[in-house]
């Protein structure tokens, strides 16, 4: 089946979207119940009109949300999974958490980076000032000399959120790999971002073995919910070896984009065990706590950062420029 083009819900949406269906699942309602009770606002109602038709069709729930764009290509993998694994709730609570994390942490920078860009619009305003009085720049200058930065501002901005809708819907590509690959590379970014897409496969892979389907049928499955195409190669890689006789701890061993390397002492501990899935579960929970950790502190410290950066900015323009200098007529000259 071809990928959905849509651009994914936002963030917002997508929390409550499966804050509903974790409760709604958890009470045992029956799924055309459970999405007739539903509302989405705006434009995305449409595409959930259209999922309940292809439920009444007898489609599945994750094929119905792809096929439909109310749910993105991770989201649905995950959801296959945890059908195969018996019921969805545990990973439509996942997911709403995720998102409300995500939800939460956007406010939190929204807040804090309030001041900072009052600061920068004031300066923008401001810094020009001189010239303007002095006649070396006419009205119209001025005015271009204020707006471009918040053009060159939104141009990033809308960048930023086309390559996140991008990388939610584009099928595997070479320009897509490079991208991720630098993604990998990021100072601090680019651990929690290795660490996100293990978690990801460790959760999927002991849901399904915790439901009891085999080893060699839960490994592809649980690799598609990787989002990172190189981080998913490697991951990939591990299947053949058990096939030649590894165990799962031993086909870890040299995986770079492991994130937290305890994960191969806890899958060597549950295969010796026979507790593998109550062992992925406690690295699971160990590195959720990780990655939020870092996105609040993340949250605490790109404004004051940005603040900062500010600050140097409006400092450098008025040593720099004229602000101090006294403008005399060319004839005192």
């Amino acid at each position: 089946m071809a990928l959905t083009k849509k651009p994914p819900l936002p963030f917002k949406m997508r929390a409550d979207l499966f804050v509903q269906l974790a409760a709604m699942e958890k009470a045992g309602l029956p799924i055309d119940k459970a999405f007739s009770a539903i509302k989405l606002s705006g434009q995305f109602q449409p595409r959930l009109e259209e999922m309940r038709k292809l439920l009444k069709r007898g489609k599945d729930i994750p094929n119905s949300g792809q096929q439909t764009g109310l749910f993105t290509e991770i989201e649905t993998q995950l959801l296959r999974a945890a059908t195969a694994a018996g019921s969805p709730a545990q990973t439509y609570k996942r997911l709403a958490d995720t998102y409300s994390l995500k939800v939460r942490l956007s406010k939190k920078v929204k807040s804090r980076m309030m001041l900072p860009i009052a600061v920068f619009i004031i300066a923008l305003l401001v810094q020009p000032l001189p010239a303007l009085v002095s006649g070396a720049l006419s009205f119209g200058g001025y005015v271009w000399h204020t707006v471009r930065p918040f053009l060159a501002i939104a141009c990033g901005v809308f960048l930023y959120r086309w390559l996140q809708d991008w990388l939610e819907t584009s099928p595997p590509s070479a320009s897509r790999k490079a991208l991720e690959t630098r993604l990998t590379q990021i100072p601090l970014f680019g651990e929690m971002h290795v660490r996100s897409n293990a978690r990801d496969f460790f959760e999927s892979l002991a849901l399904m073995l915790e439901a009891g389907l085999p080893m060699f049928e839960a490994l592809p499955k649980a690799c598609k919910t990787i989002r990172n195409q190189m981080i998913r190669a490697e991951f990939s890689r591990i299947l053949p070896r058990m096939k030649q006789g590894d165990t799962l701890g031993m086909a870890l061993e040299d995986n770079p984009f492991l994130g937290d390397q305890q994960i191969v002492e806890f899958v060597k501990t549950g295969e010796a065990s026979g507790t593998l899935p109550e062992m992925l579960f406690r690295h699971v929970n160990f590195e959720t706590e990780a990655v939020a950790n870092f996105q609040e502190q993340a949250a605490e410290w790109v404004p004051r950062i940005v603040y900062g950066g500010l600050a140097l900015w409006m400092a450098y323009s008025l040593l720099s420029g004229n602000a101090f200098q006294p403008n005399l007529p060319s004839e005192l000259k």
